[in-house]
């Protein structure tokens, strides 16, 4: 299939979309049955279209044609196939028409879910995609199309070949999550405009969006979590998080998403709420937006300076279109917008609710002043001032820890309210561990935020297991079934309820593993072959050093054994220090690499980096850390997305 196939595809596209949007905005006046049915097909040949545009492009990228200017940007001969995929969203007009693709996969699911129910929402969420289709045609077609030919000034021989930082497996999973993340929340996005446009602001829509809400939030969750697995597997660091830009603009709508995701249970339980979740669909909506200017503005510096480009006022205009339509709705919509119920007491479950949506809320917008301040210190007063990982640890570090407090506390409140009684029958037994843990962590020498992480980590623990307990007991003794038994029917009955819990749990091994960041040591060292270096309880003797050439990078490779303070073996390390593009005669052409290499248990990490090598190629510079815990940040995030797909996961009655 040739390249101008891809062009026409996105041309097609654009005109589909626009005659989609009039046709049902017609339609809306009229309410011919006929122009809804066009413009429903319309929808979903806009989709059609950006389908062969996005397999034209990568088609182009798997068979290397450098004829286009972005194949030959981001792929080579010796790229291997798995990032010749990848490349797709490496780059600039590559990575929106992916995020369109994405949308349009999304568009098609919800025209296809609901031909036959919400004939009174649908016109109006298909109007709200198109529109967003429409916005990122425009980009793809006008502004940067990825398959424009490859410019004449840029002499093509092997193509320059992907960025050694995205030559890894996870990059070939991390975006894909973390666009159908941001791309989903356009979905409930719709549905809630189309609600306002209706005056139907009760909890039909709600339930049209919450499962899809749910899925959206774990692609998103999983995005962030496998960005921190990048991050620490690549950028040779030893962290998984440093508050980067572009690591703030995954992070903000999710907060808010998380937010919503607890809030939307009470409107469709208590029908409250209802301004309230207004505001955080379009918030979350548009942080995603406001995300994809901050990966792409250039404003701000990031490790993620490859995803720079020039589109970032466009994408901001977009942001505060999207503002203004969404509370400019909600303002002529206020009447009924009114819930129909207060929260009766400040112990029932929906105040713990609010209050958890409130701790999110908070996080976000420091976060967002966080990330912000420097570029508008800038405009203002001409000095950049930075802002870094003090400042966020410093305000987010106690709200994280009240809310972690808030993630036991809600699932031991009533709906409604609880009583006194019931207050201290459910609240002695984790209180009085937390209590005595915060004793055994202080005897243990620990401090400050260290002792509270850890004993709340057990509060929470404590209360969600009372929780399960208390449901198990209940199905031994009013069933006769077994402990086992009660466990499967319990969660099998009420999904939704103990898949949260399991999220929870799940936020619970994250915290331990994000705690153990306060006990890390390093040391950066130079060593010869048979000498030893001593970090921690643990000797890194250099066995050996040597090189190796292969299909797209060079490398000298470094072989440590890893022994105890008793001289037992521990585990041998191969760091490496690779060159990419090693053949090109332009020395500045040729990109050096540290790969990384760990050993990892459930206690610590030892995680190795092969800093650079001596002139005289004797000497290698090593860097070594021990990280304690990191592990659990990961097993946190299996259980969280396991937790998450057993309250999705359909009943069979």
């Amino acid at each position: 299939m040739t390249p101008i196939a891809g062009s026409v595809a996105l041309n097609l596209a654009f005109g589909c979309s626009i005659l989609s949007i009039i046709t049902l905005f017609f339609y809306n006046r009229t309410e011919d049955h006929r122009l809804f049915l066009t413009g429903q097909r319309l929808g979903l040949a806009v989709s059609f279209f950006v389908f062969i545009a996005t397999f034209v492009l990568s088609y182009q990228l798997l068979i290397s044609n450098f004829d286009i200017d972005y194949v030959a940007r981001y792929t080579s001969f010796e790229t291997p196939t798995i990032y010749k995929i990848s490349a797709l969203w490496a780059g600039q007009s590559g990575s929106l028409l992916f995020w369109l693709f994405i949308l349009s996969i999304f568009n098609t699911i919800t025209i296809i879910q609901n031909q036959s129910k919400h004939h009174t929402l649908m016109p109006w969420v298909i109007i709200t995609m198109s529109v967003t289709q429409g916005f990122f045609l425009i980009l793809t077609n006008f502004i940067t199309n990825p398959f424009e030919p490859t410019q004449t000034d840029f002499i093509v021989e092997n193509g320059n070949g992907l960025n050694p930082l995205l030559q890894n497996v996870t990059m070939a999973i991390h975006p894909p999550m973390l666009y159908l993340g941001y791309v989903g929340f356009t979905v409930p996005f719709a549905f809630a405009l189309s609600a306002l446009v209706n005056k139907d602001t009760g909890v039909l829509w709600i339930r049209s969006i919450r499962r899809w809400t749910l899925v959206t939030w774990l692609f998103l969750s999983i995005g962030i979590i496998l960005g921190g697995w990048w991050a620490y597997q690549e950028l040779g660091w030893g962290g998984y998080w440093a508050w980067d830009p572009v690591e703030n603009a995954s992070f903000m709508p999710w907060l808010t998403a998380t937010a919503f995701l607890h809030s939307i249970i009470i409107q469709e339980k208590k029908d409250m709420l209802r301004i309230w979740n207004m505001v955080l669909i379009i918030l979350t909506f548009s942080l995603c937006i406001f995300g994809t200017f901050l990966t792409r503005s250039g404003v701000m510096s990031s490790v993620h300076s490859f995803t720079e480009s020039s589109l970032g006022p466009v994408f901001l205009i977009f942001v505060f279109i999207i503002l203004i339509c969404s509370f400019g709705l909600m303002y002529f919509r206020i009447e009924d917008l009114r819930s129909p119920r207060k929260i009766e007491s400040v112990t029932s479950r929906e105040s713990g609710f609010l209050f958890n949506n409130l701790i999110f809320v908070v996080i976000c917008f420091a976060v967002f002043w966080g990330t912000l301040f420097p570029v508008i210190s800038e405009a203002i007063t001409g000095n950049k001032i930075s802002v870094g990982p003090p400042f966020f640890n410093q305000i987010n570090i106690p709200i994280g820890l009240a809310l972690l407090a808030l993630t036991g506390i809600g699932p031991l409140l009533a709906w409604k309210g609880t009583s006194n009684q019931k207050l201290i029958q459910k609240f002695t037994f984790p209180t009085l561990l937390f209590l005595l843990s915060a004793v055994a962590f202080t005897f243990f020498k620990m401090t400050g935020y260290v002792v509270i992480s850890f004993s709340l980590c057990v509060f929470v623990f404590a209360a969600i297991f009372s929780e399960f307990l208390k449901g198990i007991q209940a199905r031994t003794s009013k069933f006769g079934e077994s402990t086992l038994l009660a466990f499967y029917k319990m969660i099998h009955k009420n999904r939704s309820r103990y898949g949260g819990y399991i999220v929870h749990l799940g936020i619970v091994l994250m915290f331990i593993g994000f705690t153990g960041h306060a006990f890390d040591k390093e040391k950066e060292f130079g060593i010869k072959v048979g000498e030893s270096e001593k970090v921690a309880n643990y000797n890194f003797q250099l066995t050996r050093m040597f090189e190796e050439e292969r299909p797209n990078h060079y490398a000298w490779i470094s072989d440590l054994r890893v022994t105890d303070n008793n001289g037992n073996f521990i585990t041998n390390l191969r760091p490496e220090k690779r060159v990419y593009f090693h053949r090109n005669p332009d020395v500045n052409k040729r990109q050096p690499h540290s790969e990384l290499d760990i050993f990892s248990t459930l206690n610590k990490d030892i995680y190795s980096i092969f800093s650079s090598v001596s002139n005289d190629n004797n000497t290698a510079f090593i860097k070594i850390m021990v990280n304690p815990l990191v592990k659990w940040v990961w097993i946190g995030g299996y259980i969280l997305a396991f937790g998450t797909v057993i309250a999705l996961w359909p009943r069979k009655d």
